[in-house]
């Protein structure tokens, strides 16, 4: 993530910067004795806004129709939002800021996420003639630092604290300020009676030791651990990363120094020493080196067809599908199919139902095709997701019961061919009711937390959704059957909670906090699988590996 202005008492949306490059080709020349002069003005349309405010403004290129624009626009990147840009070409014809002083050449709206998954996006401009030109717009990840660094240290001969033992002694780790002063930020644990302790090895990132400066001082602290919190001071010393980064060896064994003890002896020389174990420099990899690199994100969807949402011609059921408001089903199929559809790259999308009694023989299924088909669940696009789901209703009884393992079985049957990093597997279960199979689906998802899968549940209805928390395991991580799941896969989200007011402003603005809701955590989801399977990305795809050239005047 990049590095953004520390404020006390604020609040900052971790984000990711994305520098974005512009260039044109083909402009239309609105000067009548020499070439146009271009600008580019991008807009963003904000998180829940319907307006485009303006972000920032490129350097204006005299005479010429055909320019690669120096300055570039700094935006910050949300996976979960989906946002909405719109890039203006104007003729700069005085010094005036008014865009309305100047001649329009051409816009071009497309989403952020479109430009970091195509890394290079060429685009006609929409302008005052048919063919108006091109515009180019290239993106790269802006970070500081993007690594991390595993340390272990070890003491020897500390002095002695306790008085009925030795001492229980831990280190602390504080990074140094801009102003000079120090900022604790990791803390080892305690290593009870032992004046020669050997501390487990830890991971940060390198910006929480010294914020990317391998000069910047660090300040090591060594204390002895009491019950009581008032923790008896051994010693300190400082060091810098480039130091640590060597190594062990004797230039990494420090004196541990009390400076009170030291004023007060001559003969003092220090309280121990600190010896570096290990430091082991490592690259940090975001999500969006893995979709650079050609990481596919395939997104499964499965909808609940049981008796409990009500006949979908009653409008009180949940699957009603009335003319004048989109259904919770709708709306969640678009909050999140919206996002997810920018980063596949068929288009093409399996959808479930489960719940159901087909045709022709009434049999019950938890595990069948939207689409009617036997062969293929698959579906063109979002809007034939919601073709399959309209007509599904037609077609099938609900019926019940709500047992999510077959169709996260289903999906994790293939995430589990394919877990070299070039595919990653969402499933998005939309349902009304209380699982029914919940010893079986808790096992399902310990199983699938070892595969390229993510899964959101969202809950629609009035329902009581208590027992869906546990599955999501922000606070106590999975466990079935004596096996605790390796990575929390499950976002679980009421619907209820984005359903405020029935104007289709507020419909759009719930959808969006939705997505918002249930995508926030599927970036750092991806990073934590590649990690653990130690997958690096691949080098980015060169689908455009130089901008067009200009053609000749």
């Amino acid at each position: 993530m990049a590095n953004t202005t520390f404020q006390a008492g604020a609040a900052a949306i971790p984000a990711t910067k994305v520098e974005l490059a512009v260039s044109c080709r083909n402009l239309v020349d609105m000067d009548v004795f020499s070439k146009s002069d271009p600008m580019v003005v991008l807009f963003i349309k904000e998180f829940g806004s319907p307006q485009y405010r303006e972000l920032g403004r490129t350097e204006t290129i005299w005479d010429n129709l055909n320019p690669d624009f120096t300055k570039k626009f700094i935006v910050d990147y949300y996976f979960e939002e989906s946002q909405h840009l719109r890039f203006d070409v104007y003729d700069i014809d005085s010094t005036s800021s008014s865009l309305s002083e100047h001649d329009f050449l051409g816009k071009m709206e497309c989403t952020l996420a479109q430009i970091v998954t195509e890394a290079v996006l060429r685009k006609p401009l929409q302008g005052p003639k048919m063919n108006s030109g091109s515009i180019i717009v290239s993106s790269e990840e802006l970070s500081s630092c993007k690594e991390e660094v595993t340390l272990q240290f070890c003491g020897k001969k500390l002095d002695k604290k306790d008085f009925f033992g030795k001492s229980d002694p831990f280190l602390e780790f504080h990074k140094a300020r801009e102003d000079g002063s120090y900022v604790l930020t990791h803390r080892t644990e305690v290593v009870k009676n032992t004046l020669n302790p050997t501390w487990k090895q830890f991971t940060l990132p390198v910006r929480a030791l010294c914020n990317g400066d391998y000069d910047r001082s660090i300040k090591i602290a060594c204390w002895d651990w009491n019950s009581n919190g008032t923790h008896d001071y051994i010693g300190e010393f400082l060091t810098t990363q480039r130091e640590l980064a060597r190594g062990p060896g004797p230039s990494n064994s420090f004196d541990c120094v009390n400076a009170e003890k030291k004023k007060k002896k001559k003969s003092y020389k220090h309280s121990g020493m600190i010896e570096v174990l290990k430091c082991k420099i490592d690259p940090v990899y975001s999500f969006l080196d893995y979709i650079k690199g050609g990481t596919q994100m395939n997104c499964v969807i499965a909808i609940d067809f049981t008796a409990s949402n009500g006949a979908p011609s009653n409008p009180t059921s949940l699957h009603y599908l009335s003319p004048y408001q989109p259904n919770q089903y709708t709306q969640a199929l678009y909050s999140v199919g919206d996002i997810i559809k920018d980063y596949d790259s068929d288009q093409l999308f399996p959808a479930l139902g489960f719940g159901a009694r087909l045709p022709p023989d009434g049999r019950v299924s938890h595990e069948f095709f939207l689409n009617g088909s036997t062969t293929s669940p698959y579906c063109e696009g979002i809007a034939g997701v919601m073709a399959a789901y309209q007509q599904a209703l037609q077609t099938v009884q609900l019926y019940g019961p709500t047992n999510f393992a077959p169709v996260i079985n289903h999906v994790a049957r293939f995430a589990t061919a394919v877990r070299d990093g070039t595919q990653y597997f969402i499933l998005l279960i939309i349902t009304d009711g209380v699982i029914t199979d919940m010893p079986q689906t808790k096992e399902a998802i310990v199983n699938a937390a070892a595969l390229p899968m993510s899964i959101i549940i969202v809950g629609v209805g009035e329902a009581d959704f208590d027992a869906m928390e546990e599955l999501d395991g922000d606070d106590v991580r999975l466990s079935s059957r004596g096996r605790v799941a390796e990575r929390d896969i499950v976002q679980f989200v009421p619907f209820r909670e984005f359903s405020r007011g029935t104007s289709a402003q507020a419909v759009e603005m719930n959808k969006a906090r939705l997505a918002k809701e249930v995508l926030a955590e599927i970036p750092d989801q991806i990073v934590s699988y590649m990690k653990k399977t130690a997958i690096k990305p691949r080098p980015p795809l060169q689908r455009q590996p130089t901008l067009p050239t200009a053609p000749p005047t």
